[in-house]
This record gives structure tokens, sequence and C-alpha cells, in this order.
């Protein structure tokens, strides 16, 4: 077997590879989108609480038609009793502070975690689809905790 033909088997070998990748890829999409979080339409009864640094929890009531987490903060931010701040990440918003309280991961390991019904969040703010009755929770929250 000569070189040139080395090398083009080891060519079609790489094609297969890539095109094996851009297969799995697409299954893995593919399944996200069938069995990913679900955005509800109409109104929704939901309560989202702020448990700050000292444990303190803040209630908010609402009413909304937000299919996720992300549109009822800024409902409650037009409100005026609410805020908050975040940056855009590749997984989402990252949440870095809410109602003046600032979260530093890199100064003291504290960051805001996102709860559901009492369960720890699986999904950003603005990738968590909202329910009827459901409760949502920002905890502010430590590496030492």
């Amino acid at each position: 077997m000569g070189v040139e033909e080395k090398l083009k088997q080891s060519k079609k070998k790489i094609w297969i590879g890539v095109a094996f990748l851009a297969v799995f890829a697409a299954i893995l999409v593919a399944v996200y989108m069938i069995a990913g979080p679900k955005a509800k339409e109409g109104t929704k009864q939901c309560t989202l609480e702020v448990e700050n640094d000292q444990n303190k929890v803040k209630s908010y009531k609402i009413s909304t038609d937000a299919k996720y987490l992300r549109e009822v903060m800024d409902e409650l931010v037009e409100e005026g009793d609410f805020s908050y701040e975040g940056t855009e990440g590749e997984y989402g918003l990252y949440i870095e502070s809410v109602n003046g309280l600032k979260a530093d991961y890199e100064t003291d390991g504290a960051y805001w975690s996102i709860y559901v019904n009492g369960e720890y969040g699986q999904n950003s703010a603005d990738n968590q689809p909202v329910a009827d009755g459901d409760t949502y929770r920002f905890s502010y929250e430590t590496d030492s905790e």
C-alpha cells in the first residue's frame, strides 16, 4: 500500500469521525428540544422569594403571562420593589445581585441560587419556565454553607 493510499484512507476516517460527531450533536439538540423545559401559555399565579445573606425572605406574589422567570423578574422591576443585575453567559443569565445585595464569588464564594418549589433549579432565570402555582426562590449562598 502506497503513501498516497494510506493518506486517502486517513482522510476518509477523519471525515467519517466528523460526520459521526455532527450527527451525534444533532441528536443531542433534538432530545433537548423535545425533553427540555417547556414554557406554558396564559396567565399564571406564582411567587418569587428572595432570601438574603441574613436568611430573611422577602416574598412577591404575581399574576403574569410570562413564560420564563426572567420575564417575571422584569415585571417586578417595573413595579419598583425588586431589582436585579446580571451578565449574559453561555448558560444564560448569571445573577450577580438581587435587591441591591451583590454576590461576588471571586471575593467570598457567594452566589445566587434559584430554587423551584424548594428544589435546586436546573435552569438559568431566562430558561426557567413559569408554571401556575409555582414558587421560585433566589437564595444568597456561599461555598461554606
